[in-house]
């Protein structure tokens, strides 16, 4: 039994359920590996018509080529773009800090929040579903000892209200890194062009829990976005890293007072 057995769920019959049910399955996709994959998993299970696609961007923080990137992978399927009211910059400035572990703002407001308002319109508009819904996210439980924990698949109580019967689900819980890349090959398509430059993440460029190596990679390739926040980490006199250490103390390249 491989270490990942360990996690898997066969959710199989209760999706199946759903599907014949009508539900609208919302694929999340941030543009990285895991929702790319999770997309290809989905559309060789679910009827075309009953699949949405959905992406928060995230302004002036979001890897160059993104929704193209999105767009070019996921064909003639609809996409809803959520867009959040503050960006991520905004966010901080008004914080005085950069977000943390124990208090990620970049993910309840700039993603969780404006997606779960978009599917809330969405079905509005679209009766056919009943108020069914399946929000599928692509955490893998090979990523951290948190994400090993979470439930492949269960009910939403706190969206769950107003007629509408709402499932969280984790299509691609226990693939490996492997199976990921290895399942987009197969599809004939080829990951954001970040990971070819050694990024093991997509999200922010400069994500609060990115490694050494992810920072380093994404100041190399974002020179003026690194120079922004390298001074808004002076200006504040709070680093974004977890390690504690200033972002040009990381990567070694250097920014001018």
């Amino acid at each position: 039994m491989g270490q990942l057995d360990l996690f898997a769920v066969d959710n199989t019959a209760e999706i199946l359920e759903l599907i014949e049910r009508g539900a609208l399955f919302v694929v999340n996709h941030s543009g990285g590996k895991d929702s790319q994959r999770m997309f290809i998993k989905i559309r060789e299970l679910v009827p075309a018509e009953q699949v949405l696609v959905i992406h928060a961007p995230l302004e002036g923080v979001e890897w160059k080529g993104t929704l193209e990137h999105i767009e070019n992978t996921i064909g003639n399927y609809p996409l809803v773009l959520a867009n959040a009211v503050k960006t991520f910059l905004d966010m901080v400035e008004h914080r005085g800090m950069w977000p943390s572990p124990s208090n990620r703002q970049c993910t309840s407001d700039l993603k969780r929040g404006p997606i779960e308002r978009e599917i809330r319109r969405y079905l509005k508009d679209r009766p056919q579903f009943n108020g069914l819904i399946v929000n599928c996210m692509g955490m893998r439980a090979e990523e951290s000892s948190n994400r090993a924990k979470l439930d492949t698949l269960k009910k939403s109580e706190r969206n769950s209200k107003a007629e509408r019967e709402w499932y969280e689900w984790l299509p691609i819980h226990d693939y490996s890194i492997t199976q990921v890349f290895d399942g987009i090959a197969q599809a004939g398509e080829n990951p954001h062009w970040a990971y070819s430059k050694g990024m093991s993440r997509l999200s922010c460029c400069f994500c609060i829990m990115a490694s050494d190596k992810d920072l380093t990679i994404a100041a190399k390739y974002n020179p003026e976005m690194y120079q922004l926040f390298v001074k808004t980490e002076r200006r504040l006199n709070h680093t974004l890293s977890m390690s504690q250490r200033p972002l040009d103390q990381i990567t070694g390249i250097e920014v001018a007072a």
